[in-house]
C-alpha cells in the first residue's frame, strides 16, 4: 500500500509540474547554455571565431525566407538580442504553416502513406527552435496560429505515423532503426515548444518520453530476422553514420525535455552507460582528421562527436569523450556539431582537461552484432584490425567475415564504402559481397536477397584475446553464405607484427573459390608476394596456403598456385573507378583451408620481413616463422575441422600432442622449442611433450600464455565454466588471469586455473 501512495504521489507531483506553463527559450538555446558560451568566449579565441561564422552565416539569411537556416538565426537572436533575426523568424514561421504539407510525394504515394520522413523530422527540429527562439516576441493571436500550423505540419503527422493510436502505421521491428528517433524525437521536440499552446501537443511530448526507452531495449526479433538495438557492450549494428544519427535524435529529445522540465528526472536507460567506449572503440586517431570504422552505410570521415556532446550535456561524462571530441576537425562529415555550428557552439564542452590517449583496453568486441576491434596502441597512425561478421539488413552490408586495416594513418585494406542509394551501384556492388574483403564460392558470396529481407542465420564474432602482441578472434560468417557452405570461419591471428588471416571452408558441391582483397593504396605484385602502398603505409600480403601466388604472370607455368584477376569497380564518390583484386585458386574443390599473412612494415622501405617456411605432417600444415631471433610454429590440425564427430582430433606434430584446432608455439632461435614461453591455442583441450602435459582442460579452451620473471600471464575464453592446468617449472609469484589477479594455485608443477565468468 505504501508504495502504490508513493508512486501515485510522484505521478501528482509530475503532474503538477507539467501543468505550468514553460518558459521559453528553453528548449536547446537555453539562457544558461548563452551565458556560457558568452563566458568562455573571452578567453578561447576559437569559440569567438566560431561565433563570427554563424553570425556571418545568419546575416546573410536575413535577405532570405527559408527554413533551412532557422537555427543560425535563432542562435544570433539570442545571442545578441537584434530585433531583426527575430523578425525574420516570425516572418519564416507566418510563411512555412501556409504549406499544405511538409510531407514528400514519394512517401506519401505509399499505402498506407507515410505522411512523415526525415524531411518532416528536420523540419521540425528547425521549427521548434525558431518558435522557442520568438516565442517572447510574438503575440497571443501568432503564437496560437503559427502553433496550430506547426502542430498540422509537424506534430500530427509525426507522432500519428510513427508513435500515436489510432493512426501510427510504422512499429519498432518495421523501421525501429534511425528513422524512428528522427521522426518520433522530432516530433517530440516540435512537441515541446508548442505545449502552451496547445494541450495535444504536450500529451504528445509525454508519450515520446514514455516510449522512447523502449527503442533503446528492442530485443529484436526472429520471424523477420531483426536485430536487436544495441550491442551488450554498447553501439548499434546499423553502422557508425546511422548509430549516430538515431542516438543523437534521440538525445536531443532528452537534453531538450531536461531543459524544460529541470525537476524532472530522466528514465534509467542503461545503453547509454556504453556508447562513449563504443564510438571509441570504433574510431582510429591519425595524423589528420579521425577515421572511424565505415563497416556498411558510413564513410570513415563520419564521426559522433555530436551524441557524445549530447551525453556530456545529460550529465553522462568521461574524459575519453573529450579525447574523441578533439580528435574532431571542422567540416569532416556533413552532420556535424562542429564549433562554427549552433549545437557545436553551444554544446561542445571544454576539452582543455582532454587526455593524450583513451583509457581503454585495445581491443574489444561487439558480440551481439559482430564487430570487432584490435589494435597495438591508441597513439596516432597506429595499427587497428576490424572485423565484421553479424546481421545482414537495411545499413549493414552483406560482408560476414570482412575486415579493414589500419596502418600508419591510412586503411591500408579497405571497405569498398557506400554509395547514394538509389545508385543502381549501390545495390549491384557496395551493399554485395564483391565489395568487401571475403571469400567467393562460383563467384558468389552472399545471397542478393539479404539486403531486403535481412540473413535468417547471421554471423557471428568469438572468442577474443588480447595478450599484447598476441590477439585473436574467430569469425563464424557460415550463416549468412549456408547455401553454398557449411562451413565458412575466418580466424585471424595477429602476432607481432603479421596477421594471419585463415580461412576454414567446406562447401555442399566442388567449385571454385577466390579471396577478394580491396586495397587501399597501390598493388604491387612482386613473385609470391603484394605489396600494398599509401603514402608512409605498407603492407605484403603473402597466400601461404591452399597455395603460393603464381610468381609470373604465364600462370599457365604454374598451373597448381593462385593466379589472380583485376576488376573494376566504381569508387565512393562515383566519379571514378578503382580496382580490387580476386586470388583464384585454380580448380574445383568442396574443402579447403587457406592461410594468408598480412605483414605490417615499419616504413615503406623496409627490405627485412619474416621468413615464413611452409611445413606439412601428418594431419597438419603450418608456418616456420623466422624474424629478428625469434621463432614461432604455428600448427594447424587437419582433423578438427569438423571431419570427426565422437573421435577427438589428435595429432602429433614435432614432438607435441594435442586435439587443438590450432596452436602456436615462440621460442628464441637455436632454443629447444620445449622451452617456449609464448603459447598461443585455439580450440584445444591439451598440450603435451615427452609425456609431459604442458596444459589439460576438459572442455577445449581458447588461451594466450606467457611466461615473465614474476610469474604467469594467461588470457583464456571459450568456456564460462573454466578448470585447467598449466604446467611452470617452478611456483609463479605472480598470477593474472584476463587481466586480473588471482591466487596462485600452485600443485605438483602444475598451476590450476578455476573461475567462472
Amino acid at each position: 500500500m505504501k508504495r502504490i501512495v508513493l508512486v501515485v504521489g510522484v505521478i501528482c507531483w509530475m503532474c503538477i509540474g507539467y501543468a505550468q506553463k514553460v518558459k521559453h527559450p528553453s528548449l536547446l538555446y537555453t539562457p544558461e547554455r548563452i551565458s556560457q558560451v558568452k563566458q568562455r568566449m573571452q578567453h578561447e579565441p576559437q569559440l569567438a571565431a566560431a561565433w563570427e561564422d554563424i553570425k556571418q552565416t545568419a546575416d546573410k539569411e536575413l535577405k532570405g525566407k527559408s527554413l533551412n537556416k532557422a537555427d543560425y538565426l535563432s542562435l544570433a537572436y539570442l545571442m545578441t538580442g537584434d530585433k531583426r533575426y527575430s523578425d525574420k523568424l516570425k516572418e519564416i514561421l507566418l510563411d512555412v504553416i501556409k504549406s499544405k504539407t511538409w510531407g514528400s510525394s514519394e512517401m506519401l504515394a505509399r499505402r498506407p502513406a507515410w505522411h512523415a520522413d526525415l524531411g518532416v523530422a528536420h523540419k521540425s527540429y528547425l521549427s521548434a527552435i525558431a518558435y522557442d527562439a520568438v516565442y517572447n516576441d510574438l503575440s497571443t493571436t501568432e503564437k496560437k496560429k503559427i502553433a496550430e500550423g506547426l502542430y498540422r505540419l509537424g506534430v500530427e503527422p509525426s507522432l500519428g505515423d510513427w508513435l500515436l493510436e489510432p493512426t501510427r502505421i510504422h512499429s519498432l521491428n518495421s523501421m525501429g532503426h534511425n528513422w524512428w528517433t528522427s521522426c518520433v524525437c522530432m516530433g517530440g521536440i516540435l512537441a515541446l515548444s508548442l505545449q502552451n499552446e496547445l494541450e495535444d501537443a504536450k500529451e504528445g511530448a509525454q508519450a515520446v518520453y514514455d516510449y522512447l526507452p523502449e527503442w533503446f531495449l528492442f530485443a529484436g526479433d526472429v520471424l523477420q530476422q531483426k536485430a536487436k538495438t544495441f550491442d551488450e557492450a554498447g553501439g548499434m549494428y546499423e553502422s557508425l553514420n546511422y548509430a549516430n544519427f538515431g542516438i543523437q535524435e534521440a538525445l536531443q529529445f532528452w537534453v531538450a525535455w531536461k531543459n524544460m522540465h529541470p525537476s524532472a528526472s530522466l528514465p534509467d536507460v542503461p545503453q547509454l552507460k556504453d556508447l562513449s567506449s563504443f564510438f571509441t572503440y570504433v574510431s582510429y586517431p591519425r595524423t589528420g582528421i579521425l577515421y572511424n570504422i565505415n563497416f556498411g552505410d558510413s564513410h570513415k570521415n563520419v564521426a559522433a562527436e555530436s551524441s557524445l556532446m549530447l551525453l556530456y550535456a545529460l550529465g553522462i561524462q568521461d574524459k575519453n569523450m573529450l579525447w574523441y571530441i578533439s580528435q574532431v576537425e571542422s567540416g569532416q562529415h556533413r552532420d556535424g556539431y562542429f564549433l562554427n555550428r549552433p549545437m557545436g557552439f553551444l554544446y561542445t564542452p571544454s576539452l582543455k582537461s582532454a587526455p593524450e590517449v583513451p583509457d581503454l583496453k585495445q581491443s574489444q568486441l561487439f558480440a551481439d552484432f559482430g564487430w570487432a576491434t584490435m589494435r597495438n596502441s591508441w597513439k596516432k597512425d597506429a595499427t587497428m584490425l576490424a572485423v565484421k561478421s553479424g546481421h545482414t539488413w537495411n545499413h549493414s552490408h552483406a560482408d560476414a567475415n570482412s575486415f579493414i586495416l589500419f596502418h600508419k594513418g591510412v586503411d591500408i585494406i579497405k571497405d569498398a564504402g557506400n554509395c547514394w542509394y538509389p545508385n543502381p551501384a549501390y545495390r549491384n556492388y557496395f551493399f554485395q559481397s564483391q565489395a568487401h574483403n571475403v571469400v567467393l564460392f562460383n563467384g558468389q558470396g552472399q545471397s542478393r536477397e539479404q539486403q531486403y529481407h535481412g540473413s535468417t542465420l547471421r554471423g557471428y564474432l568469438h572468442h577474443l584475446l588480447d595478450g599484447g602482441n598476441v590477439k585473436y578472434v574467430l569469425a563464424n560468417g557460415t550463416g549468412p553464405v549456408s547455401d553454398h557452405f557449411s562451413r565458412n570461419f575466418r580466424h585471424f591471428l595477429w602476432m607481432d607484427n603479421v596477421v594471419y588471416i585463415i580461412d576454414d571452408l567446406k562447401t555442399h558441391e566442388s567449385g571454385e573459390f577466390e579471396w577478394l582483397w580491396h586495397p587501399g593504396g597501390e598493388w604491387k605484385k612482386r613473385g609470391a608476394d603484394v605489396t600494398i602502398t599509401s603514402g608512409e603505409s605498407s603492407v605484403v600480403v603473402r597466400p601461404l596456403y591452399p597455395r603460393l601466388l603464381a610468381l609470373s604472370d604465364f600462370v599457365h607455368d604454374y598451373p597448381d598456385d593462385l593466379y589472380w584477376e583485376e576488376i573494376t569497380a566504381p569508387t565512393e564518390d562515383l566519379k571514378a573507378t578503382e580496382t580490387y583484386y580476386s586470388l583464384h585458386l585454380p580448380g574445383k574443390f568442396n574443402q579447403i583451408k587457406g592461410l594468408t599473412a598480412v605483414i605490417l612494415k615499419d616504413s615503406i622501405t623496409q627490405k627485412d620481413l619474416p621468413v615464413m617456411e611452409r611445413r606439412e605432417g601428418k594431419d597438419w600444415i603450418g608456418l616456420r616463422i623466422a624474424y629478428k631471433g625469434k621463432v614461432t610454429d604455428l600448427y594447424i590440425n587437419q582433423l578438427a575441422d569438423g571431419r570427426l564427430m565422437h573421435s577427438n582430433s589428435w595429432i602429433e606434430a614435432d614432438g607435441w600432442t594435442t586435439d587443438a584446432y590450432m596452436f602456436a608455439v615462440t621460442y628464441a632461435e637455436g632454443t629447444d622449442p620445449a622451452e617456449t614461453k609464448d603459447i598461443f591455442m585455439a580450440y584445444g583441450s591439451a598440450l603435451r611433450r615427452n609425456d609431459v602435459s604442458y596444459f589439460a582442460s576438459m572442455s577445449k579452451l581458447f588461451f594466450i600464455r606467457k611466461d615473465t620473471e614474476k610469474g604467469l600471464d594467461l588470457w583464456i575464453n571459450g568456456q564460462p565454466f573454466v578448470n585447467a592446468t598449466f604446467r611452470v617449472e617452478k611456483r609463479p609469484i605472480h598470477l593474472s588471469v584476463n587481466d586480473k589477479n588471482m591466487i596462485v594455485n600452485y600443485q605438483k608443477g602444475n598451476v590450476k586455473v578455476k573461475y567462472t565468468e
